[in-house]
């Protein structure tokens, strides 16, 4: 494998404009030596201006012979510099002065490049060699490669901007310099096997090129990244050499002894070693490039790089195994001392201590549920062993918990009845706790199942448990109570109870805020959002755009709870028309939850899904995506809010479909107060209508329209409306049609609210009404919009040339499927790399389908392509400001 074929363009151009004095300080395998090489060739100094030297000569006799040597071996240094004489008692000092003299008319750059400088660390060469640099002429360069930094007095020139200073951080790979140097060696491996390796490795050059030279020929290299280690041969050999047999006793002590941690600090270190002073070790280390890391800051908590702490775990593990529990149970005892609870319960599980790991756990399990730490304590939870798991009560409430984050309801169940008959073997001093722990976990499984009776009886429960002077004590009882008051909050949206849900989520909402417990506010906010959005779409929309960028801000973008506030959102989003932005916030969604893990949930998503489906008047596939609705429904143990309303639209869709007597036969089937309701109401409306019968619509209607319970609902108040208006036009009762059409659209109006209108298309109807009545009719904007958003989709079905390509009579050239892809997602706030990744493709092809999107519909900007997307009608229209 030859290096310098792999390139490595900032670091040479780095070089190129660098100061009289470059100073590039890394760590041994760092490439280094490489990369001064690969610089020399590809700047074609190396006959003419670029002398190297090492650092390996440390006498003055070995080592100013070289670099005169050097000097005249270029074309430059060869006009200047005398040749130089060997002998035992050569003068460095004059051989200093000698190539000043020599060198004083230099008139064009010249390079020295001195690696492993470090060898001349503490001699006099290194004294002699900074007398050269501080009175070299200005065009003589010095490049120093070193494996820890020098104290060489060049503070000065660093303040004049004469030094140029490259540290480990800018010499490691590049996953793109990573992908270059394997396939230099003709190694070929997946995407997911160079991200492995690249994470091991770090960026490190070595580690990289020895992972190179070992699958070079390899059966399963797949297989070789994934294993690929510090204890891995060539990686131990040179780790071995180069820094672990270089230290001292003491120092290889506190390495090997502290590798069981993932981070060390000072204090921690000497509590390992039975030392002292152990900070200024890992500090000096640090300097040292010994693959020692800060860790923080301040420099007070440090790491070790993944391959080096491979390593240290092998080698403790041959050497010094019978030590590994008692180090684990030190450290332990420290991290859960001061703080650090993750870690403590890791250590004590090492070194099996089970009792103490959950005896930690358990009584940290509650704030990491109340943080959204839920993946960390599944972890923690997979490192103890069933006979310990089904012999504590405590921890096997922690195990039902775990059961039910993995959707195994019934094993939740079973477990959860399993650690109430343990219960009495639990202190008297944790049994609040332990109450606490089983409360919250059957609220959740009450929720999972879609109980809600059952989440208000344990909600009101667990507001008792919170005001017991134990709950005080142990630090949890302001969390359970906000937890207590949002979950009694989300069961009253669905039990219809608006003032008291409101009042107790903000209630929870600002007792989250006020103890500093971000994912409990969230969780009150996305209820809130859900709360919200059944009486008003834009304060919905906005709602849950703040939930949103809340679990963006604290990174839960993957968590159950967003993905509902991207439900949320994409129903508001939907009522308003903007079906391509809705399916964006949907398939979102979509990526987190999971039916048999968030039944109610799903049953949301799917809906919205659905509701989607039916505006772009795509019936089929919304009436499939409704029948997994009512399944969902099913399942849960008290009917959704939602369901009339769902199963409304899917009546609707078999009525576009034309099976007529399906649904006379579900009418039929329902019982009286939800056939009485608006949502079937309106449905039978429209069937009647579809069956040339306007008058039996209309006498459908009225009660419909003005039913009280429609008024939290206000796209069923709107269908009545237009509904009516059709059917009065059908009629031959014009003003009545007018009449209802405009209450339709005031209706509308507060809200923006469009999907009924494209549910129900009546473009003949809009245009006679906006013509006739434009004096009389406050709504010309909206129904403007409405017959915009009704031609626009007319446009993209008569204008389709092919599956994926679309052709509005505007453009000059098709958008294929790819850039129609992207251009949907242009209107939204993702960055080109956020974009690429949802739709799984490069940042570069992302860029490409933009900038052809861009050509093809004359745009400059993003801005001005999604408006002109917009009055071309590939995305939706802006939705008006709310100005109410």
């Amino acid at each position: 494998m030859r290096d310098r074929i792999v390139s490595r363009g900032a670091l040479f151009d780095q070089l190129d404009r660098a100061g009289r004095i470059t100073e590039m300080s890394a760590p041994a395998g760092s490439g280094k030596t490489t990369l001064l090489r690969s610089w020399v060739e590809t700047s074609d100094l190396a006959v003419r201006a670029a002398a190297q030297v090492s650092g390996e000569a440390r006498d003055p006799q070995r080592f100013w012979p070289t670099v005169v040597a050097a000097l005249r071996g270029t074309a430059i240094g060869s006009a200047l510099v005398r040749p130089l004489t060997t002998a035992p008692d050569l003068d460095g000092w004059a051989v200093v002065e000698q190539l000043l003299s020599d060198l004083g008319p230099l008139a064009e750059r010249l390079w020295l490049i001195v690696d492993d400088l470090h060898e001349l660390a503490g001699t006099q060469t290194l004294h002699q060699l900074q007398l050269l640099m501080m009175r070299a002429p200005a065009e003589l360069r010095f490049v120093l490669a070193t494996r820890h930094d020098m104290r060489l007095g060049l503070h000065r020139l660093r303040l004049d901007g004469e030094l140029t200073e490259i540290r480990a951080s800018q010499l490691r790979f590049t996953r793109e310099e990573s992908c270059a140097l394997f396939d230099a060696a003709g190694v070929i491996l997946s995407e997911k096997a160079v991200d492995l390796l690249y994470r091991r490795t770090e960026g490190w050059a070595a580690g990289l090129r020895l992972a190179a030279l070992s699958l070079a020929g390899h059966p399963d290299p797949e297989r070789f990244a994934a294993e690929f280690s510090g204890s891995e041969r060539t990686v131990a050999d040179y780790l071995l050499a180069e820094v672990l047999d270089r230290q001292p006793e003491h120092v290889r002590q506190l390495l090997l002894r502290t590798s069981v941690l993932e981070r060390v600090n000072g204090e921690l270190a000497d509590l390992l070693t039975a030392g002292s002073e152990s900070e200024q070790i890992l500090l000096d280390l640090e300097n040292a490039g010994a693959f020692v890391l800060a860790a923080d800051p301040q420099r007070s908590w440090f790491r070790y790089h993944r391959l080096f702490a491979d390593l240290l775990q092998h080698e403790l593990r041959r050497t010094d195994s019978p030590r590994l529990p008692a180090l684990h149970s030190t450290a332990a005892d420290w991290y859960a001392a001061n703080g650090y609870v993750i870690e403590a319960v890791r250590h004590a599980q090492a070194a099996q201590c089970w009792d103490q790991a959950v005896r930690l756990l358990s009584d940290h399990w509650v704030d990491l549920y109340l943080d959204g730490r839920i993946g960390t304590a599944q972890e923690l939870l997979a490192g103890f062993p069933a006979s310990v798991a089904t012999a504590d009560a405590e921890l096997s409430v922690l195990m039902a918990v775990r059961d039910l984050d993995h959707g195994s309801l019934l094993k939740a169940e079973r477990r959860l009845a399993l650690a109430v008959d343990q219960s009495t073997a639990v202190p008297a001093d944790r049994r609040t706790h332990f109450e606490a722990m089983c409360t919250v976990l059957r609220l959740r499984i009450a929720r999972r199942r879609g109980n809600l009776p059952t989440v208000a009886e344990q909600a009101q429960r667990l507001l008792t448990v919170v005001e017991t002077a134990d709950a005080q004590r142990l630090g949890i009882g302001d969390g359970l109570q906000a937890l207590a008051l949002i979950s009694l909050g989300s069961t009253e949206i669905s039990a219809l109870r608006i003032g008291g849900a409101n009042r107790h989520l903000e209630q929870g909402i600002e007792l989250a805020r006020r103890i500093g417990r971000p994912y409990l506010e969230l969780a009150g906010l996305v209820h809130e959002a859900q709360l919200v959005v059944a009486s008003s779409y834009t304060a919905g929309a906005d709602l849950s755009l703040r939930a949103i960028e809340l679990a963006k801000r604290h990174g839960w973008n993957d968590k159950p709870v967003t993905a509902v506030a991207h439900t949320v959102h994409a129903a508001a989003l939907v009522a308003q028309g903007h079906t391509l932005e809705a399916e964006f916030w949907i398939n979102q969604a979509r990526r987190t939850l999971r039916a048999q893990e968030n039944p109610v949930a799903a049953f949301k998503l799917h809906y919205v899904h659905a509701r989607i489906q039916l505006a772009r008047g795509e019936h089929a596939a919304a009436l499939a995506t409704l029948d997994e609705v009512e399944q969902l429904s099913r399942a849960l143990g008290t009917p959704h809010v939602l369901r009339p309303m769902a199963r409304a639209h899917m009546l609707h869709a078999l009525i576009r479909l034309d099976e007529t007597e399906r649904v006379e036969q579900i009418l039929a089937d329902l019982d009286a107060d939800e056939r009485d309701g608006t949502p079937a109401r309106t449905a039978e409306a429209a069937l009647r209508f579809a069956q040339g019968n306007p008058q039996a619509a209309r006498d459908l209607l009225p009660s419909a329209a003005d039913d009280p319970r429609a008024g939290t609902r206000p796209l069923w108040r709107v269908t009545a409306f237009l509904l009516d208006a059709m059917a009065c036009d059908a009629l031959g009762r014009p003003h009545d049609a007018s009449d209802a059409l405009e209450r339709a659209f005031d209706a509308a109006a507060l809200d923006n609210l469009l999907l009924p209108f494209l549910l129900h298309p009546a473009p003949a109807l809009l245009k006679r009404h906006a013509g006739a009545h434009t004096a009389h009719t406050a709504h010309t904007v909206l129904i403007g919009e409405v017959l915009s958003r009704l031609r626009a989709d007319e446009d993209a079905a008569q204008t389709s040339t092919a599956p994926g390509v679309t052709v509005p009579a505007h453009l000059r050239e098709p958008l294929s499927g790819s850039e129609m892809r992207v251009l949907r997602y242009l209107p939204t706030n993702l960055s080109g790399p956020e974009i690429a990744a949802e739709l799984s493709l490069s940042v570069n092809t992302v860029r490409t389908h933009m900038r052809h999107v861009y050509q093809k519909l004359g745009a400059h900007s993003r801005f001005e392509a999604v408006e002109l997307a917009r009055s071309y009608g590939l995305v939706a229209p802006r939705p008006p400001r709310n100005d109410r």
